[in-house]
């Protein structure tokens, strides 16, 4: 009967520890050059693909801040609650195959994301080869 208890528990464990651990939720992003925390993404499923969407804007200066460079439907829109990232699919570990937008430059970019432990979500953005790009880390939001 232990031995029953024991393997129910360690199943339990391990599925809400595995389903714990994905990309979807709350992550802070943080300026390539000053390192400070800038917004807070939110990563979330539509329709079977992944996007992100900024909900949060850290600097008290830039929360009133327009897409003045972003293309399209996009081009004049707040910040927050642009949707950034767009259409990744999941593909083993990582979420690929989508793009992901700088709202500082306009600029669009392929884009895959990855876990990098529970609480770390490496994003890159790139152009042609994912080795002509740089990635970001960011950190899950509670």
């Amino acid at each position: 009967m232990k031995k029953i208890l024991l393997t129910f528990s360690l199943v339990v464990l391990t599925v809400f520890t595995s389903s714990a651990q994905d990309v979807f939720g709350k992550w802070k992003t943080f300026d390539d050059e000053t390192g400070e925390a800038k917004s807070i993404v939110e990563i979330y499923e539509e329709n079977g693909k992944v996007f992100g969407k900024v909900v949060e804007i850290l600097n008290p200066a830039k929360k009133d801040a327009i897409c003045t460079k972003c293309p399209g439907k996009d081009k004049g829109e707040p910040i927050l609650g642009l949707v950034i990232i767009k259409d990744l699919e999941k593909d083993g570990d990582e979420y690929n195959d989508g793009t992901i937008m700088d709202p500082n430059n306009g600029k669009i970019y392929k884009c895959f994301i990855e876990l990098d432990g529970a609480n770390k979500l490496d994003v890159r953005g790139y152009i042609g080869f994912s080795l002509l790009g740089r990635t970001q880390t960011w950190t899950r939001v509670n």
